[in-house]
């Protein structure tokens, strides 16, 4: 389905219920993401249109914050459909054509295929009704989300750049932080394509221009963050995935570029490559954690032309759920198609729980048919694109249902011998990943949970009953705080222990001396979480240790026994905040996201009067004391 616009599609959130108008005056200076982060965490979970920003535009946000209005976004009554769709004409792409029927029977097909690929057409768009050549950056909404961020953001820019050589374009979504009203940085990290593009204008000395655009049809914004291989144009996924092309105009100041006729704002521009790169960030960012401070190129605005009535964008992200979630379910959805027609035939589903941010952990189900299976699926997913940035990969067979994860642990632990069935690696990782000892390079880590063939099996195990104390167990370890045993009794072989670290390589040796106390038996893997954190939370905890844990350096596994000479292994998580006392981690780790409490009772003040349902209180609340000083950064004493 195409949008007209972005007004349509907020007209179809109206009719379907899922949008909300607040009239109220919310600052788009902190008030506004602390409203949406209790909205897009609630069972009121609602698109939100803010009518009074304190400029002439509206803001819209959450749009796409849950399945169905990612639905609505891509036109489809489910996300599998678009799945389906890819597979159907995957295969017959790929079917042997016998004779001219059959080749015949390809037109209608290959006339589709022509009828998504992007047009340009001659003279202005909608977009560039209103053209503003002396441009202020500040006469738009733009947020200031989190407390210690470096300044406003714009978090939903669509990025328009060319291959100097080629011209091929590429459409990619990079925050941009404003400095003044004509200037912001370019936050493309060093694997992304306008990030290659930078390069080779770099190497010419030549300017580069940049288009950004915001709103649109929705279509735009979910095919600028797909992992889509490079030089293939996003625009062509737009065209298939509205069924309709894409119409573009091109640019006022900067021709060489085209950009969506129907968008609600162009801002022009261009990149100075022989400009000293300039310090953007922080910036609460997906992770639940702030990204640091680092160098990137500054983007100069030539012009900024928008549709009249415009409507303002915005997305926040911070620690999970929010509506970048739902954008990364539809990518999961959309692209295990390609993933298993071309890369991976035996993968039945994945599934990218929000507690994994995207690619911190993945759990993929496979059809199983031989030994080693699993470790072929691994070497093959952590080779396909983003894939590469895969932290942790858990592997199952057809028995289990990906969208039950009680069911999937269960399968896990009940195939999986921690000394033989967790596979160590490393390789590039998101440069956003804090817990690598270098930025951009870490550990990964495969389970294989699947049943075992006969051929696989190298050691013989046998069956622990479990026991715990946690009375002896915190009398006898005074560095544990809390403890969450509740996992067994579902055949789940995990616990949960938050520890108070006081000394050099307090983890490891703690880990060799509980392992040697025997004080807990039959538990397959112990995760392990800072002091402040709420052991009861399991989804908080897995979310904490996906962030702070790099397989390769905070793993132990030990293995012990019996009279039988069978063994029972149990690997240890480190999941804790690493510093550079406790660990000799030298790199500087971030705060997690948390609104002020300023912010919040200012909130909780104005809450009746936004018209927002039953009051909902602060999801900051339950992490306030895992803030650590005033700033981004941690800074050790």
């Amino acid at each position: 389905m195409a949008y007209k616009n972005l007004q349509s599609f907020i007209d179809i959130l109206e009719q379907n219920n899922e949008l909300v108008r607040i009239k109220e005056f919310v600052d788009p200076h902190l008030e506004i993401t602390e409203v949406v982060d209790r909205v897009s965490k609630s069972h009121h979970n609602k698109a939100l249109l803010f009518e009074n920003t304190g400029t002439e535009f509206p803001l819209l946000i959450n749009t796409m914050g849950s399945e169905k209005r990612m639905c609505l976004a891509l036109g489809v009554a489910h996300l599998d459909d678009i799945m389906r769709e890819i597979e159907a004409l995957f295969k017959m792409l790929t079917k042997p054509k016998e004779n001219i029927l059959d080749k015949l029977a390809m037109l209608p097909k290959l006339s589709q295929f022509a009828s998504w690929m992007p047009k340009v057409k001659s003279g202005k768009g909608d977009c560039q009704q209103v053209i503003d050549l002396n441009p202020d950056l500040n006469k738009l909404p733009v947020m200031f989300c989190w407390p210690f961020d470096g300044g406003k953001f714009i978090t939903l820019p669509v990025i328009h750049t060319k291959d100097p050589h080629n011209g091929i374009r590429n459409v990619g979504m990079y925050r941009m932080q404003i400095y003044d009203e004509k200037t912001t940085g370019m936050h493309w990290h060093k694997h992304k394509v306008s990030a290659k593009h930078f390069n080779e204008y770099k190497k010419l000395g030549k300017r580069m221009p940049v288009a950004v655009t915001l709103g649109g049809d929705p279509v735009y914004t979910y095919a600028a963050t797909a992992p889509l291989p490079e030089n293939v144009d996003e625009y062509m996924l737009a065209g298939f995935l509205r069924k309709k092309k894409v119409e573009l105009v091109r640019c006022i100041t900067q021709p060489e570029l085209e950009v969506p006729a129907d968008a609600d704002f162009v801002i022009e521009g261009y990149i100075d490559v022989h400009e000293d790169l300039r310090i953007e960030g922080p910036f609460g960012d997906h992770t639940g954690f702030y990204s640091l401070p680092d160098l990137y190129p500054v983007f100069h605005v030539t012009c900024i032309t928008h549709r009249k009535n415009a409507v303002y964008p915005s997305t926040i992200v911070g620690i999970p759920p929010q509506e970048d979630a739902w954008i990364g379910k539809a990518t999961e959805r959309i692209f295990l198609a390609p993933i298993k027609m071309t890369m991976v035939p035996e993968i039945m589903d994945m599934n990218m729980p929000v507690e994994g941010v995207f690619h911190n952990l993945v759990l993929a189900k496979i059809e199983k048919s031989f030994g080693g299976q699993a470790q072929k699926v691994m070497n093959a997913m952590w080779g396909a694109g983003q894939m590469m940035f895969n932290k942790i990969l858990a592997i199952v067979d057809e028995k289990a249902d990906l969208n039950n994860y009680e069911q999937v642990a269960k399968h896990v632990f009940k195939n999986l011998n921690p000394s033989t069935d967790i596979y160590f690696s490393q390789g590039p990782m998101d440069v956003l990943d804090h817990s690598c000892s270098k930025m951009g390079f870490g550990g990964k880590m495969c389970i294989d949970g699947t049943v075992k063939h006969e051929e696989e099996i190298s050691v013989e195990t046998y069956n622990e009953r479990f026991s715990l104390d946690e009375n002896k167990l915190k009398s006898t370890f005074s560095e544990i705080c809390g403890v969450n045993d509740s996992l067994p009794a579902k055949d789940i072989q995990c616990i949960i222990l938050s520890v108070r670290k006081s000394k050099p390589n307090h983890i490891k040796k703690f880990c060799v001396e509980l392992q040697e106390s025997g004080l807990i038996q039959g538990v397959k893997m112990v995760l392990i979480v800072d002091a402040s954190s709420d052991v009861a939370d399991i989804s908080s905890c897995l979310w904490r240790v996906c962030n702070n844990f790099d397989p390769k350096r905070d793993s132990s596994v030990f293995t012990k026994y019996n009279d039988a000479n069978k063994a029972f292994s149990t690997i240890y998580v480190d999941g804790t905040r690493k510093t550079r006392q406790h660990d000799n981690f030298l790199r500087d780790w971030p705060n997690a996201i948390v609104s002020s409490k300023g912010t919040i009772e200012v909130i909780d003040q104005k809450w009746e009067s936004l018209q927002l349902g039953p009051f909902i209180s602060s999801p900051s609340l339950k992490y306030q004391d895992t803030v650590i000083g005033e700033s981004a950064e941690i800074r050790e004493a």
